[in-house]
């Protein structure tokens, strides 16, 4: 019975390994076309309505526009994964210098490692956030969120 498992689990995990890369492209296929197809629906019935150009340009030019971020505020998602993968690091590092002295503490261990180290990379991210927010509000008074 184990080795059927064991046979079971590897057939599990090619499958979702090539699996899930070949649906993902396939459903940006299909999202891309359904797109193209409703802005040709949108061409088709602004000729057919006889719309005036001002009206069909601003139907056309569906542009998702991001909204420009305010003067003095500032992004820090790169900055919380860049921590969150050094966390990562430091703890894959802790694991492998415990397995260097002769510890084998089991493979729990190594994920109980891994997630302290992204604890670790997370509260060092919002220390520096925290830090960055109030050296932004001292030089910004009047700016609210």
């Amino acid at each position: 019975m184990e080795s059927l498992f064991e046979s079971l689990t590897g057939l599990v995990a090619i499958v979702c390994s090539l699996g899930i890369p070949v649906v993902v492209i396939v459903m940006a296929f299909i999202a891309k076309m359904r797109k193209d197809k409703q802005q040709k629906e949108i061409r088709q019935l602004i000729i057919e309505n006889h719309t005036d150009p001002e009206t069909a340009k601003l139907l056309i030019e569906q542009k998702e526009a991001k909204e420009p971020r305010k003067p003095g505020t500032i992004d820090l998602g790169t900055l919380r994964t860049a921590c969150i993968l050094l966390g990562i690091g430091l703890g894959a590092m802790i694991n492998w210098i415990i397995k260097g002295v002769g510890f084998d503490l089991g493979t729990i261990y190594f994920w109980l490692i891994i997630a302290f180290g992204i604890g670790v990379g997370m509260l060092c991210s919002f220390i520096v956030e925290m830090r960055l927010y109030k050296k932004q509000k001292e030089e910004n008074p009047a700016q609210e969120e």
